[in-house]
């Protein structure tokens, strides 16, 4: 096995939020709570949903914790299609452009004026495996799927931090389309 293998996790639609918006959407001081850890050290997924209303259709979605600095919702492109956005394939945080929408909860709403985005598929990654790959921060490179449904994913963005765990991650689009049905799915990267 090549010593480029890395592992793939599906991301499904969610939300990040500010503390301001929780405490709207929720009520003044509420406390996250924590449903499961995710692979990336501190972050989880939490038992509470918000309905994101879209042009077409609404939709629940999960929050992720722990609070941001900006509140970010992300989608497939189906889920964009779904719902009738307009949204734009962008690095997560980069959100200048970026659709708008409206949040609900059940003690009040927000009216975002943008946020709502594709996330463009990517590989958080410690320094130290990006020295021992040779590869650096925003660095574009190929990722190999191999299985039923062997493919390769192009135009994956490196990001380096020493916050990260190696991981890859894309949406269930593309999840789908590799074939990947599993948790333990790897990837070579070229």
């Amino acid at each position: 096995m090549s010593d480029r293998m890395i592992q793939i996790e599906g991301s499904g639609k969610h939300c990040h939020v500010k503390r301001e918006t929780l405490d709207i959407l929720f009520g003044e001081g509420f406390e996250m709570e924590i449903k499961s850890m995710l692979s990336q050290p501190g972050q989880y997924a939490t038992p509470h949903k918000v309905t994101l209303v879209g042009p077409r259709r609404s939709a629940e979605v999960t929050i992720l914790g722990p609070c941001r600095k900006a509140d970010q919702v992300e989608i497939s492109r189906t889920d964009a299609t779904l719902l009738g956005f307009v949204a734009p394939l962008c690095e997560s945080g980069e959100l200048a452009g970026s659709t708008g929408c409206t949040l609900i909860g059940p003690k009040g709403e927000v009216v975002l004026n943008e946020g709502v985005m594709i996330a463009k598929r990517h590989i958080h990654m410690t320094p130290e495996d990006a020295d021992r790959l040779d590869l650096e921060d925003k660095q574009i490179v190929k990722v190999k799927i191999n299985g039923e449904r062997a493919l390769i994913f192009d135009e994956v963005v490196v990001r380096v931090s020493p916050d990260f765990a190696t991981f890859m991650h894309v949406d269930y689009d593309e999840l789908n389309a590799a074939a990947i049905t599993h948790d333990n799915a790897k990837g070579e990267i070229l």
